[in-house]
């Protein structure tokens, strides 16, 4: 059962070009979470800065196909995210990014209208990408839950800029079991619900102050990989904080979705040529 709750994506977008194939997709970790919640039949919003060249127009244009919300986005002038990739036996293997683009140099600043709109959410997602850290003592005191995605890239700093902020925290980890349940538990803050590691191919463990729980990917014979972190994370945070489902059962719907997503190009889809 769908619930009419709303939630929305914070902070990053960007047109993934795919270098061997010259072609481009629309992505970024927030972006995918609110074009992902837009595909599992929620209302979902993307509040985020864009360029205003080419790349910028085409993922407008894409999430305005999908019905994803944009109007507390920002324009600059300027180049839109980007980041280049190459497609490898279905692995994607990045070879550049702008670092977030405009929305790098200028980042997200909210005004009272922006936060009055925010309230209306009954979830945010935001990530280590999105240049919004400076947001999150605002926004945590709305109290809405806010998921945020560390991947495999985040150092200590970022830690202690975000995990006490955040409701929900996802990390990338090629660690063993062990190694990964310590850092978990060793992290976990008085603010978090769930600390969530995905692992590739490995088990996905997640920690909940007081237990783990452990699922085994559905290994599939993917398309594309890209985003397949972004639909797993999308599909749990949907099935446990606004469905009310149980642990291991969300854990499934993520895995489920995730198999389903990378058989698809592009993050989501809408891929064009690059001029």
């Amino acid at each position: 059962m769908v619930s009419n709750k709303k939630v929305l994506g914070l902070g990053d977008q960007v047109v993934d070009e795919y270098v061997n194939l010259n072609v481009m997709y629309p992505g970024g970790n927030a972006m995918n979470f609110a074009a992902f919640a837009k595909k599992l039949g929620y209302d979902s919003a993307f509040m985020g800065v864009f360029g205003d060249d080419k790349q910028a127009q085409h993922v407008e244009d894409s999430i305005d196909k999908l019905g994803v919300d944009r109007s507390h986005s920002r324009t600059e002038r300027g180049e839109n995210g980007c980041a280049k990739v190459n497609i490898v036996a279905g692995d994607r293997v990045f070879v550049g990014s702008n670092e977030g683009g405009i929305a790098g140099e200028k980042p997200l600043r909210l005004s009272d209208d922006d936060v009055d709109y925010i309230r209306s959410f009954s979830l945010i997602h935001m990530g280590i990408w999105g240049h919004c850290n400076h947001l999150l003592p605002r926004i945590s005191k709305l109290g809405i839950p806010i998921s945020y995605d560390f991947s495999d890239e985040f150092t200590n700093d970022t830690l202690e800029e975000a995990i006490g902020y955040v409701q929900y925290g996802f990390f990338s980890l090629d660690m063993p079991d062990n190694q990964v349940k310590v850092l978990l538990k060793h992290i976990f803050s008085p603010s978090n619900k769930v600390l969530m590691a995905t692992r590739g191919s490995r088990s996905t463990i997640t920690y909940d102050g007081k237990e783990f729980n452990e699922v085994a990917p559905h290994v599939v014979k993917a398309v594309d990989t890209m985003a397949a972190g972004d639909s797993f994370l999308t599909a749990f945070l949907l099935s446990y904080e606004i469905e009310g489902k149980g642990m291991k059962e969300s854990m499934e719907d993520g895995q489920r979705f995730a198999a389903q997503a990378v058989q698809l190009d592009g993050s989501f889809g809408f891929g064009t040529r690059i001029e």
